[in-house]
């Protein structure tokens, strides 16, 4: 993702607009993030993305214990390590 300083973005708009329209562009302000720019269609996509979306606690029985059925790939064990 491209980064760009406030004060930066205010000078370079238009280049900005133009950047957005390609990929998201995160906007710092003393050098941390506080806005990303990005294009209506990112945007919606990203707001149907997070209506498909299923939180945990509404979880079916039939997918809990699929989960809980569910073995990790030996390659990805030390990510239980984050767990702890």
């Amino acid at each position: 993702m491209v980064q760009i300083s406030a004060l930066e973005f205010q000078r370079k708009f238009g280049e900005s607009q133009h950047q957005a329209q390609r990929e998201p562009v995160e906007i710092t302000r003393h050098g941390r993030r506080e806005y990303v720019l990005m294009s209506a269609e990112h945007y919606d996509w990203l707001t149907a993305a997070a209506k498909r979306s299923n939180r945990t606690v509404n979880a079916t029985q039939v997918v809990i214990d699929a989960v809980e059925r569910a073995e990790m790939d030996p390659e990805h064990a030390a990510l239980d390590d984050l767990l702890k």
